[in-house]
């Protein structure tokens, strides 16, 4: 069976602590798309383990994970990391694996990225890790993938700094990549979970072009580079935070504020600790987009929606939800793809009562506050979505699933 689990906002939603919930009953974890400009966090314990580049599931010892074709990978940080993972207690030799499709970041591509940021006539906020020149030489057929590390005749048409560069790394990349088709052919009938990057809504297509990424954050991108055809994939989970959070630039329509929320997105920023893990950069925070997610699920064909981060709302009187935008007047209640709409949009709300209760030590939705239930099943309702799993805080222990699934639909 094939899960797929993508971010259903802007990216930061928790995919990585809830792909790690669900790594437990799975055979091979995935990752399918994005590079080291994504983090998780992962909390087990006492023990906190930041990924970038390394599928969530690797905390487990016995699971396999694979770094798959659409990934954009830079060896010396996937290197570093796996360093760091092996310095926690981690054993990742043979576990690890990468498509052989998979295309690498060069340390040349970083100073481009960052040069481009500079004349861009829309300045994207991009982490200058060289995610997008890399995409974009893929796209122009000038990039190299994992398996031209063995092709010497490749390796000798490169400038002289990225062969330097790609010595060291030859003979580790060469011993990880794999076929990925033939790899999961060989795993059919097993469990494989499909771990996506950022969000929907910095997807190429579907975002908020151009203030999106490179790659595709699409639950169709699994098939694209997870090595299976699109009817292979039996189930799609989309995460998505109480609230919404953006990273750089971008239009946000339901951004907090401070003229008319006051100080709700410092409060939300710091209980939900809301920084990136891979810049440290603080996140733009606003009401839940009900417009927005409800975009997602038709764009992803959504089996079921995983709400994380709700206890940030615990001590609040009054939870708002944006269920509509105003643009000019005129309210809209579909996600549209003109930027200077979005730009202009103020969030229409609804208002629920808040819960006054502590939700961390709950651990079935049965024992939920009924004001959580409620909000719960506004958001079924308008998004016309499940929410099957629920997280209500950062250990892997504190989350529970409301219907099965690992079974089809």
């Amino acid at each position: 069976m094939n899960v797929v689990v993508i971010g259903a906002q802007w990216g930061d939603e928790g995919k990585g602590k809830i792909v790690d919930y669900l790594a437990t009953d799975a055979d091979v974890v995935v990752r399918y798309s994005g590079g080291a400009n994504a983090g998780h966090t992962i909390v087990n314990g006492d023990a906190t383990y930041k990924l970038h580049l390394v599928p969530s599931g690797i905390i487990y010892p016995d699971k396999i994970v694979v770094l798959g074709t659409g990934m954009v990978i830079d060896p010396e940080a996937l290197f570093f990391e796996l360093g760091t993972l092996e310095a926690q207690g981690v054993s990742w030799k043979g576990r690890v694996l990468i498509s052989d499709r998979a295309h690498l970041v060069l340390p040349r591509y970083k100073k481009m990225d960052v040069e481009q940021e500079k004349t861009r006539r829309n300045p994207i906020g991009t982490t200058g890790r060289g995610i997008g020149v890399t995409y974009a030489e893929k796209a122009a057929r000038e990039g190299i993938r994992v398996g031209d590390v063995r092709e010497q005749h490749i390796l000798d048409s490169l400038k002289e700094e990225d062969r330097a560069f790609l010595q060291p790394y030859q003979k580790p990349l060469s011993e990880m990549a794999i076929d990925i088709a033939s790899f999961m052919a060989a795993k059919k009938g097993s469990r494989a979970l499909f771990e996506g990057a950022q969000g929907i809504l910095l997807d190429l297509d579907t975002g908020t072009y151009p203030f999106v990424s490179s790659g595709y954050s699409n639950a169709a991108g699994a098939a694209l580079g997870g090595g299976i055809g699109p009817r292979a994939i039996d189930k799609v989970l989309g995460v998505f935070k109480a609230y919404s959070t953006r990273v750089g630039n971008g239009p946000f329509p339901s951004e907090f504020d401070t003229d008319r929320d006051g100080d709700l997105e410092h409060k939300v920023r710091e209980i939900g600790r809301e920084y990136g893990v891979t810049t440290g950069r603080p996140r733009r925070c606003g009401y839940l987009d009900l417009v927005a997610l409800k975009y997602a699920c038709r764009t992803n064909s959504i089996d079921g929606l995983v709400l994380t981060h709700i206890d940030v709302y615990d001590q609040m009187d009054e939870v708002s939800i944006c269920v509509g935008y105003d643009i000019g007047g005129r309210k809209i209640a579909d996600f549209p793809s003109s930027i200077s709409m979005l730009e202009t949009a103020k969030p229409v709300t609804v208002t629920l009562p808040g819960w006054k209760t502590t939700l961390g030590g709950l651990t079935d939705y049965s024992s939920l506050p009924q004001e959580v239930k409620t909000y719960i099943s506004y958001i079924e309702d308008f998004t016309e979505t499940p929410v099957d799993i629920i997280s209500v805080g950062y250990e892997r222990s504190q989350t529970f699933m409301r219907r099965p699934i690992w079974t089809k639909s």
